[in-house]
């Protein structure tokens, strides 16, 4: 079972690793759903952590149907993430109908080989997962993250556990949404799939004294709230996902 760790910060990444993350997600702005992370980010990063590194590529938050030059800069982007070293790239390009755009990324998973390519949780507000599921093999992207267009992985398990059978590994499942050391064992088990995604994201205090409270940055109302990745957190994670896969191992035996 592979566990990938969504981070944003070098100090996140690093306790991923010591917790026993097999590869992170690498983002920026996790508070906008995550966006692509700089190149000083993920050069510290690479720097910092062993383990795989997939660079998040997306110009914004919001919706995942994009201007020409938006593409031009996931192109740039990509290139990039490549250029530095990253081990693969997750990204993903809709029509405003909900179907996957295939041309563009296709031209995007062309872009970053010899990088692996995952199609992230666009997927989950495609009009139709089914056929969004060929659309991305045809792009020729390596994984699809999902939680099965449901809120949360738990909930969406039945519907990744057709996706699975669908993909007969012409593309991996990546099981995500709101995935802990307390439901992983469940999920996988009914989900199907052999690698999880997690953010567990813990509030850590600012050491900051003062703070004008008049002034504000952004949209979010709590400027002072920062997210941490702990490493306890994840090797609590990490031991609860062996105890699946050997449960697993048991059940088909």
């Amino acid at each position: 079972m592979i566990l990938e760790i969504c981070v944003d910060s070098v100090e996140s990444a690093i306790a991923a690793q010591r917790g026993g993350a097999e590869r992170l997600e690498l983002c920026s702005a996790l508070r906008e759903g995550g966006i692509t992370p700089s190149a000083g980010l993920m050069r510290q990063v690479l720097a910092a952590v062993k383990i795989d590194v997939f660079a998040m590529v997306r110009p914004r938050g919001g919706d995942f149907c994009y201007t020409a030059d938006e593409f031009d800069v996931m192109h740039q982007d990509v290139i990039e993430a490549r250029r530095l070293g990253a081990a693969g790239v997750v990204l993903g390009v809709l029509m405003p109908d909900g179907r996957v755009d295939v041309a563009r990324t296709r031209e995007l998973v062309a872009a970053a080989r010899p990088m692996k390519v995952t199609f992230h949780r666009a997927f989950d507000v495609a009009a139709d997962l089914e056929q969004a599921l060929e659309e991305v093999v045809a792009t020729g992207a390596d994984r699809i993250l999902t939680s099965g267009g449901e809120p949360d992985g738990l909930r969406g398990a039945a519907r990744i556990a057709r996706l699975v059978e669908n993909a007969q590994g012409r593309v991996e499942l990546v099981g995500a949404g709101g995935i802990r050391s307390t439901n992983v064992r469940e999920f996988v088990q009914a989900a199907g799939v052999r690698e999880v995604h997690a953010a567990l994201r813990a509030r850590m205090m600012s050491p900051v004294t003062y703070w004008n409270h008049a002034v504000s940055f952004g949209t979010h109302p709590d400027g002072l709230a920062r997210y941490v990745v702990r490493e306890e957190d994840v090797r609590k994670l990490r031991r609860a996902l062996e105890t699946a896969a050997k449960n697993g191992k048991a059940l088909v035996q």
